[in-house]
């Protein structure tokens, strides 16, 4: 019996599921239950009745996903997969920044520590943090963190001019730039650009696109899941996608007679990469490593969550 079908018959046997990021390596994509975004996973994780959740992603979804399920295990591969987003904010940086604006509403992106969720009085991601900006009233001022490329898209998108933004950012996303764009969409004729609002490219784009340098270039700007479904219904059949490499293997495979190539080839996220099916196959047989949560911080960061999940 091969790795992959030991693992699917040790999650039947357990009673797991298997939830992974779209960024996962193809072989942890294959053998999960579900594959998606930050928020959609969340939503999975929710809803799911098996006892035990294996995360396929990095720390924080792990965090996330206990904090939702109290009642079940949660299981992270490799507990050193971090994120670089995650670690550009601490708690202690949020407090004062709150105290400096007392009456503002914290709003803070899914990519971050179950400490700073305790903290916030909203969670987003990229799919939902511009309805979630406009379910706060106008007249409140936000504090948007931690990453400052989603955060100047909601507030274009949204035109909040009180609204304050952390600096932070995805090494990832933030080493696309727009000339790497530009040469892909060169060497790819007749071809859409898909963009993730985490990119560093996004906020020159969204005035070249105002000015008019795409000319007639389709752009759409993005979450991971928003990709996949824009991808799946558009007639064209030529892509440049613009975020982390992994989510172009489920491109290919859910829409085979298109073509899908990066905007960088060197936008991978080490962490992403270092959950592998040795490591899954571990942790399924030895139940480790579990992700648990304080209950004190859990129940705090808990409205937030529930916050973003009640939020399309």
């Amino acid at each position: 019996m091969n790795l992959k079908d030991e693992i699917l018959k040790l999650k039947k046997e357990k009673d797991v599921v298997i939830l992974a990021h779209n960024y996962q390596i193809p072989d942890i994509q294959d053998i999960a239950d579900y594959v998606g975004d930050s928020l959609g996973l969340s939503r999975q994780a929710a809803k799911t009745e098996q006892k035990t959740i294996l995360f396929c992603g990095v720390h924080f979804m792990a965090e996330t996903a206990a904090i939702i399920c109290p009642e079940k295990k949660v299981l992270i591969p490799d507990p050193a997969a971090g994120c670089s987003l995650s670690d550009s904010i601490t708690v202690d940086e949020l407090r004062r920044w709150k105290k400096e604006h007392p009456k503002a509403a914290a709003v803070g992106y899914v990519n971050t520590t179950a400490e700073i969720k305790s903290e916030l009085d909203y969670c987003c991601t990229s799919s939902n943090a511009i309805n979630v900006v406009k379910a706060i009233p106008e007249n409140r001022e936000i504090l948007f963190l931690p990453d400052m490329f989603l955060g100047s898209y909601v507030s274009k998108m949204t035109g909040r001019k009180n609204m304050y933004i952390w600096a932070g950012e995805c090494h990832v996303h933030a080493g696309i730039s727009s000339q790497d764009i530009q040469n892909k969409l060169e060497q790819l004729q007749n071809s859409e650009l898909v963009v993730h609002p985490e990119c560093s490219c996004t906020t020159p784009m969204l005035y070249d696109i105002a000015v008019g340098d795409y000319n007639n270039r389709q752009v759409q700007i993005l979450s991971t899941e928003g990709m996949m479904n824009y991808v799946r219904d558009s007639p064209t059949q030529n892509f440049v996608i613009a975020t982390e490499t992994g989510i172009l293997y489920r491109m290919r495979k859910q829409n085979p007679t298109k073509t899908f190539v990066p905007a960088s080839e060197k936008a991978e996220c080490q962490y992403m990469k270092m959950i592998t099916l040795d490591k899954v196959h571990r942790s399924l047989l030895e139940d480790k490593y579990e992700v648990r949560v304080p209950k004190k911080i859990a129940d705090k960061a808990r409205l937030a969550i529930e916050r973003m999940l009640a939020i399309s």
